[in-house]
């Protein structure tokens, strides 16, 4: 039984570190928040829970492995995760607030899947947070040989959870701002992510570049 608590709790930690890091998807989430309302951009977090979820698995499997890989296709991944950092970035520099404002209650279901769709795309952009992990992994000596298949299903499952409630407590947060916040503020908040954004990914790509090939 305190294995199993032990799990939970190291689970929910892990979980709450890979998401409360305000990069990329923070800033996403904190956008939908602002523009689209909250259960948008809950769904967005939820989307790169799942991604980070499916990095701990691999993680888990097999550590070593995944860190061969990454180190083999550096250079690819930091361009490739580079490039859809950009489009992102873009995409929210050119927004236009007015058109994509609600009212709470606005927002329909079906688009949830999409929230849900690029929340993922976005985080799994980035596999270099496999080696954030498994420092995180080897910190709280979370994974052992003798581990069984209950113990397994506990840890991800607290992983998950971990960043569940870490994206309902940051959506439920900027949405009590929300009503402070008008159209203006909402446009001013779009170029600044938007340009956050696209300098992250020109600085991420000009560091592969000058490590690479120069």
């Amino acid at each position: 039984m305190s294995d199993i608590l032990h799990i939970l709790l190291y689970g929910a930690i892990i979980g709450v570190l890979i998401s409360a890091p305000m990069g990329p998807i923070g800033m996403l989430v904190i956008q939908r928040t602002l523009s689209k309302g909250r259960w948008p951009a809950f769904f967005t977090g939820l989307g790169a829970g799942l991604s980070d979820l499916i990095y701990c698995l691999l993680t888990g499997l097999g550590i070593s492995f995944i860190t061969d890989l990454i180190e083999t296709h550096q250079f690819i991944l930091q361009i490739v995760g580079g490039g859809v950092l950009a489009a992102f970035g873009i995409y929210l520099f050119s927004k236009n607030p007015t058109r994509s404002l609600k009212r709470a209650g606005d927002t329909q279901s079906n688009s949830f899947f999409t929230d849900f769709g690029t929340g993922f795309l976005l985080t799994f952009s980035n596999p270099l947070i496999l080696f954030f992990i498994i420092g995180l992994f080897a910190r709280f000596n979370f994974i052992e040989p003798e581990f069984g298949v209950h113990h397994f299903i506990t840890a991800y499952f607290s992983i998950f959870a971990g960043a569940v409630v870490w994206w309902y407590l940051v959506t439920t947060l900027v949405n009590i701002l929300r009503s402070r916040i008008n159209v203006r503020s909402l446009w001013l908040v779009n170029r600044i992510i938007g340009a956050v954004l696209i300098a992250m990914s020109v600085i991420g790509i000009i560091m592969a570049l000058n490590k690479y090939c120069f």
